[in-house]
């Protein structure tokens, strides 16, 4: 996978430096994109939010934020600062969703592509597919509304629609790390390393997940997974398909693995495409609380989407999906964290009793710690050599020591939290998303002109 991946982001890069962006998103003749954007107490950071995704520059597009029933103020600010007022504006239930109370659109002509939704709360996949009901365009893109997206972002995530022979069904992109970044007024004025231990840890994650693992996966059509917070979809056949399923907290991922059945039982020539691009930048947990909340959802989410599509495992009729990706997800993503705990208890109580020749067993941990530090480096090399976003040597350092500490500090809570994720699962019945909280940005001022 990461000589596959290697290859097709030196491909992707030689392929995209004769493309003018900026001139193709004036293209009056592109799909439509509605970015839904979901929020549920983003008073944080709603403003600064909805600017950001405000400025994208995409020929035709409509910004629908989904409040979806925020206890803070969310919704106050928003119609303060962007002069909303309730509208009548005509929408049919396609999809089911709670109650939608009420439509808001901005006075001020500036921001004319700016429509908010008010409804009851039902947590993301409801939100998800309220916004769906109320937009009318050809594609619509779902986006976490505390996300920062690059000016061009949506001109390179519908490249691959007009440019293939196939009928494209949803576009992912990378998602990168922001934390400790300055922004102002929607941009990012200036990216670092984090400076917290945990989320630069999670960035190192997202270097090996988004470059080694989904850059290979999209490059033969096997993605089960468009990360929740930034992906475009083809809006008729994701209602064709059912939308978002609200009884998952995977929804994200049930909604791909869905579309990829849709077509492949309509026998329909198709594409989940996959840009290695960093298009989008979110923020990471910064406590060990939350950050166990999102990966116990994250392993829930996995278990849930397996079992619900169980049928496709090792289908011929189901392709690449069926034979190789579903497999995969089955045993290194979901069995993993059990296989592991598993062989660490047992080789503990075989070095008690004394059946473990101590030497073979330093050179085999050596040689496990060794595998993992080089696909960390490999990560962090594809992120210099491609995309070359930290300039300073010693953030990059900052990077390769943290790398090293890995699997003795952090590797091991993700494997506690994955199984803790799937015994709520079964036997706790569980299916809240759990709180998730925000520090919002470091302010900056007005970048200097050069």
């Amino acid at each position: 996978m990461s000589v596959r991946s290697w290859k097709v982001l030196k491909h992707h890069k030689q392929a995209n430096l004769n493309i003018d962006f900026n001139a193709f998103r004036q293209n009056p003749y592109l799909p439509s994109i509605s970015v839904v954007a979901p929020a549920y107490n983003e008073g944080v950071t709603i403003v600064e939010n909805i600017r950001s995704l405000l400025s994208l520059g995409y020929n035709n597009l409509t910004l629908i934020i989904v409040n979806d029933g925020s206890k803070d103020d969310t919704l106050e600010k928003a119609i303060k600062f962007y002069d909303l007022e309730k509208v009548d504006y005509y929408f049919e239930y396609r999809l089911p969703c709670n109650e939608i109370k009420a439509i808001y659109k901005s006075r001020n002509k500036a921001f004319k592509k700016l429509i908010v939704v008010d409804k009851a709360n039902g947590g993301k996949a409801d939100a998800l597919n309220a916004g769906i009901n109320v937009s009318y365009s050809d594609y619509f893109a779902c986006v976490d509304v505390d996300c920062l997206l690059e000016e061009n972002a949506f001109e390179h995530l519908i490249y691959p629609v007009i440019n293939s022979h196939k009928e494209v069904v949803a576009v992912g992109g990378i998602v990168w790390l922001n934390n400790d970044a300055e922004v102002y007024h929607g941009h990012m004025v200036k990216l670092q390393i984090p400076n917290k231990f945990l989320p630069r840890i999670q960035l190192i994650e997202y270097f090996r997940a988004f470059l080694l693992g989904r850059t290979a996966w999209g490059s033969i059509n096997g993605l089960l997974l468009i990360s929740g917070a930034f992906g475009i979809f083809h809006r008729e056949r994701v209602i064709e398909a059912g939308g978002y399923n609200k009884k998952t907290v995977g929804e994200d991922m049930e909604l791909v693995i869905r579309l990829h059945k849709l077509m492949l039982n309509k026998k329909i020539p198709y594409e989940v495409a996959y840009v290695p691009t960093p298009l989008c930048w979110t923020e990471a947990p910064v406590t060990k609380t939350i950050l166990s909340r999102q990966r116990n959802r994250w392993a829930r989410g996995t278990a849930e989407c397996l079992m619900l599509h169980r049928d496709m495992i090792g289908r011929k009729k189901y392709g690449i999906i069926g034979l190789l990706s579903f497999p995969y997800w089955l045993i290194a993503e979901w069995f993993g964290p059990f296989i592991e705990a598993f062989g660490l208890i047992f080789t503990l109580v075989m070095i008690l009793l004394g059946y473990i020749n101590i030497y073979f067993f330093i050179a085999m941990i050596g040689l496990v710690f060794s595998m993992s530090l080089f696909f960390s480096i490999l990560a962090i090399q594809a992120q210099e050599t491609f995309f070359n976003r930290y300039s300073e040597p010693k953030e990059i350092g900052r990077l390769f020591v943290t790398a090293i500490l890995e699997p003795f500090i952090y590797h091991p809570l993700t494997v506690y939290w994955a199984i803790k994720g799937n015994y709520d699962l079964f036997f706790k019945k569980t299916h809240s998303w759990g709180e998730m909280t925000r520090t919002g940005y470091a302010p900056a001022t007005a970048p200097k002109k050069s």
